[in-house]
C-alpha cells in the first residue's frame, strides 16, 4: 500500500516544485521578453507575453556606448580580486581550521564580524584611503577595496569546509614524511577542491554585483563597472526599460556560465562545508 501511495504523494510535491520553478523563471523570462520590445509596446496598457515585433534597439544602444568597456572592467576586477583573495583565504582558512595557536578563536570570529560590517559604515574611510593612494576613478582602487569584504567571506566559507575534512588524513601524510605545508598542498587542498571552486564562484559574484563602493570611487564612464553602467542609463525619472533589461540580460551571462560550469562542484562544496562549523 505504501509503495502504491508513494507516486500519488509525489504528484503534490512535483506540483509545488513546478510552481516554484515558474515563480523563479518568470522574472528572467519577462526581462528577456522586455529587452526585445519597443517603448510603445512596453508601455501598452495590456502587456504582451511575446514581442509583436522584435526590437533590437536596446542592444544596439548598449554596444554603441561604453557598455563593453564597463563589462570588461567588471570581468577583470572580479576575476583578479576573486582569485587573489582566494589564495589568501585558503592559507588563512587552513591556519584557522588546522593549527592550534593562541587567539585562534578570536581571529576566526573577527573575520566573520569583519564581513558583517555594513558597507555604508566602511565606504568613507575606504574612500579616504583610496584617495591617499591616488586611485580614484580607477579599477585599481576597487582592487584595493573589494578584498576587504571578499577575503573575510571566502575565509569563513573555507574554514567550514576544511573542518569537514578528517584531520587523520593530514596526520598520516605528516607521519609519512610530508611537511605541514606539503600535507596542505598534497592532501587537504585536493580534498577541499569542491569547496574552493564554490568559494571562487561566490566571490566572483560578490565582486560582479557590487555597487556601493564602485559608486563612491568611480565617476568616469570608461572606468565604471557594469552595475554603474546600468544605473547610469536611468536619467532622472526616465527608465529606458528595453535598454536596461537588455543590459541586465547580457550582464547575467558570465555569472550564469560560471555557475553552470562549476555546478557539479558547488553542491558538494556547499553541503560539505555545512557539516562542521
Amino acid at each position: 500500500m505504501g509503495q502504491r501511495g508513494a507516486p500519488k504523494n509525489m504528484i503534490g510535491v512535483y506540483i509545488v516544485l513546478f510552481a516554484l520553478l515558474i515563480f523563479a523563471i518568470f522574472p528572467v523570462y519577462w526581462m528577456l521578453n522586455t529587452s526585445f520590445k519597443s517603448n510603445a509596446e512596453i508601455y501598452r496598457a495590456i502587456p504582451s507575453y511575446w514581442p509583436s515585433n522584435f526590437d533590437f534597439s536596446g542592444y544596439v544602444k548598449l554596444f554603441k556606448g561604453d557598455f563593453v568597456i564597463q563589462l570588461t572592467n567588471s570581468f577583470v576586477i572580479s576575476a583578479l580580486v576573486s582569485v587573489g583573495s582566494l589564495f589568501v583565504s585558503v592559507l588563512a582558512a587552513f591556519a584557522l581550521s588546522r593549527l592550534n595557536f593562541r587567539f585562534r578563536n578570536f581571529f576566526s570570529r573577527s573575520i566573520l564580524y569583519a564581513y558583517l560590517i555594513p558597507k555604508s559604515v566602511m565606504y568613507i574611510p575606504l574612500y579616504i584611503f583610496v584617495s591617499l593612494l591616488g586611485l580614484n576613478n580607477s579599477i585599481l582602487g576597487l582592487g584595493v577595496i573589494y578584498p576587504t569584504f571578499v577575503i573575510p567571506y571566502a575565509t569563513w566559507m573555507l574554514v567550514a569546509h576544511m573542518k569537514s575534512i578528517p584531520v587523520e588524513i593530514e596526520e598520516a601524510a605528516i607521519v609519512d614524511g610530508s611537511s605541514r605545508l606539503g600535507a596542505m598542498f598534497r592532501v587537504v587542498l585536493p580534498l577541499a577542491w569542491p569547496g574552493i571552486i564554490t568559494t571562487l564562484i561566490f566571490s566572483f559574484t560578490l565582486c560582479w554585483s557590487e555597487y556601493l563602493y564602485a559608486l563612491v570611487i568611480i565617476t568616469k564612464e570608461h572606468s565604471k563597472t557594469i552595475t554603474l553602467g546600468l544605473a547610469s542609463l536611468i536619467v532622472e525619472d526616465v527608465y529606458p526599460w528595453g535598454t536596461l533589461t537588455a543590459g541586465a540580460i547580457i550582464a547575467s551571462i558570465p555569472v550564469i556560465i560560471l555557475y553552470f560550469v562549476g555546478s557539479r562542484f558547488m553542491v558538494s562544496g556547499a553541503t560539505d562545508g555545512s557539516v562542521k562549523g
